[in-house]
């Protein structure tokens, strides 16, 4: 082997394999190699596989570049490429029946009840979860308790999605009485030939799908694949629907993703708890406004007759000008606002009206609308009980 334990001068893509005519020996194929132009290479940093392939598991193992030999870690890629190959394969598979579905899911006028059981259950569980966060209303339903009674949440208007690989598990047992209440049924399932497939009114057929299993038993790559494929449906549908990130936002409040997508309107305090005056009244009116107004905001927002903003007047200017004394609380609060104030739009994010109460290191900021008319006071606090 010493005629080849340092080649130089080629470039091997990964996904590609060719012969190599090494002189004075047998062709030898190399696949999956990357050698780098003007770059050595010992013999041992890379697999030669004498003739050609000539079965499948051979061909999943050399996709594998075998750096080390410890067997966990092989078996771990080969896991990771059959579930990559199970979900690669499913593209393809997006026929006229997937546009069915789509079609039939937008115009639904009630939910999409998603049942399975085991880990197809698990799976409905998540593909419900990512539907309803994506403006299509679902709820998950356990078929074994859906023969308990939980049928009777599922009506006519609705739409069933139901999973099951081989499309012979209990799931099948519901169909009977779906049929009767005269939803239509969706299957995702590996066998187009099933008692599922065959009772269901769409098929969406993941096909027969090698699982990594040690015994080829354990639900892995097929559960995968379905995983995609809901994937697949609900974000068509989410696209289809043409939801703005305001509509997105009213999914998700909580966490980090709530938090980048809420605005200002949803937070805002308004009405009667967003204190306003005319710009002309006495101080002392202003700050009893600030004071008796629901939850205290601190602050008010002053305009004048064509009720458009001119002032705001904070507990802050309140402190700042009882430094010089007492007198001015006997003047209008127009004396003493801060005219032409920093302002933000309703319909902006949080996360903005955040970046300039830290900006200015300022605790209150007036909203408004088009027209420059005040519609609600922003408060640190508000933010606060959002997580910012």
């Amino acid at each position: 082997m010493s005629s080849i334990e340092h080649l130089t001068g080629l470039y091997l893509n990964e996904l590609s394999s060719f012969p190599l005519h090494v002189q004075g020996m047998t062709t030898i194929i190399l696949n999956k190699l990357r050698l780098v132009v003007g770059k050595t290479l010992p013999f041992k940093s890379f697999k030669i596989t004498m003739g050609s392939r000539s079965t499948k598991s051979a061909e999943h193992k050399d996709n594998v570049i075998k750096k080390d030999s410890f067997p966990d870690i092989v078996f771990a890629r080969e896991v990771l490429l059959l579930e990559s190959d199970a979900i690669r394969n499913l593209i393809d598979r997006i026929d006229h029946n997937f546009q069915k579905a789509i079609d039939v899911i937008f115009a639904c006028k009630g939910r999409v009840v998603v049942t399975g059981i085991g880990k197809a259950g698990i799976i409905g569980q998540k593909i419900s979860a990512t539907l309803a966060s994506t403006g299509t209303p679902s709820y998950w339903v356990h078929c074994s308790e859906a023969r308990h009674g939980d049928l009777g949440r599922i009506v006519a208007d609705d739409v069933v999605l139901a999973l099951s690989n081989s499309g012979e598990t209990e799931v099948v047992m519901l169909l009977p009485f779906v049929k009767r209440i005269g939803s239509t049924v969706i299957a995702i399932t590996g066998n187009n030939k099933s008692s599922l497939a065959k009772y269901s009114d769409i098929v969406l057929d993941i096909g027969k799908i090698e699982e990594p299993c040690p015994l080829g038993l354990a639900p892995s790559a097929s559960s995968t694949a379905m995983l995609a494929l809901g994937d697949a449906l609900a974000l068509s549908l989410f696209k289809k629907r043409n939801l703005s990130k305001e509509d997105y936002a009213l999914y998700h409040p909580g966490g980090d993703l709530g938090r980048k997508l809420l605005t200002v309107e949803m937070v805002m305090r308004k009405n009667e708890e967003n204190p306003v005056a005319h710009e002309d009244i006495p101080l002392l009116d202003a700050i009893a406004i600030m004071t008796e107004t629901p939850g205290k905001p601190g602050a008010v927002s002053l305009v004048d007759d064509k009720n458009k903003l001119v002032g705001f007047f904070t507990d802050g200017d309140l402190r700042r000008h009882l430094r010089d004394g007492i007198t001015f609380l006997h003047c209008s609060v127009k004396e003493v606002m801060t005219r032409s104030p920093r302002v933000i739009h309703a319909g902006c994010l949080v996360a903005e009206a955040y970046k300039i109460l830290k900006e200015y290191k300022i605790d209150q900021l007036p909203v408004v609308n088009d027209t420059n008319t005040p519609v609600g006071i922003i408060d640190v606090q508000d933010l606060l009980e959002v997580g910012f």
